[in-house]
């Protein structure tokens, strides 16, 4: 799975979670509004968006994102993947070949289950700013993985402006743009075949 996708979609989840007791004010806030957001971007009626991230010369790639519910495509200059919440496939640009799992393997995505979110090992807070709604999550100490979450919402619509991720001493921020909300139909997450019967297939458990 796509890097990039990968930490938008753990970023969503964990702060997609209801808020949790004795947090402050300002935390039930910060949960609240990603709730929103959440249910924007992954509930049923479906949605779309545009990702851009530029690691000065260590990684750059931008590229689309459909989420409908637990149905996801996404596409960028290395791959097309499609998941029908059944089964998986991942189009290899380079390699001319598909590769298929079982859409609810870890394998698949074995560059995500070394980011996982706990929502409790994370404190919360929101800022308001002239740029929209910032919403922050910190590790707790002893905590592997994501150090530090900040994300940009627009205040009209809540939608995402951007995402900046730490991991240890290293800093990205994935832009954000062109979100869409509804209209997405299920036939967007099926793979098609005829289209792909000259490639390679891989089949994995």
């Amino acid at each position: 799975m796509n890097k990039v996708l990968v930490f938008i979609s753990l970023f969503w989840i964990a702060l997609g979670l209801q808020a949790q007791e004795h947090e402050t004010p300002n935390a039930q806030q910060a949960r609240r509004l990603f709730n929103e957001t959440f249910q924007m971007i992954y509930g049923e009626q479906g949605s779309q968006l545009h990702y851009k991230v530029n690691i000065i010369g260590i990684y750059k790639t931008e590229g689309t994102i459909w989420t409908k519910g637990k149905k996801s495509k996404f596409m960028d200059e290395k791959y097309i993947a499609w998941n029908d919440d059944v089964t998986y496939y991942r189009y290899e640009r380079k390699k001319n070949r598909v590769v298929v799992y079982d859409a609810h393997s870890d394998e698949r995505d074995k560059y995500a289950t070394k980011f996982k979110f706990n929502p409790d090992n994370y404190t919360y807070s929101i800022k308001d700013s002239k740029e929209g709604y910032y919403i922050t999550l910190k590790a707790k100490k002893g905590v592997s993985g994501i150090k530090e979450a900040r994300c940009l919402l627009d205040k009209k619509n809540r939608y995402p402006v951007s995402v900046r991720i730490k991991l240890g001493i290293f800093h990205t921020t994935i832009k954000i743009s062109d979100v869409k909300i509804g209209g997405i139909t299920d036939d967007l997450f099926e793979f098609p075949k005829e289209q792909y019967r000259n490639c390679k297939f891989v089949y994995k458990n």
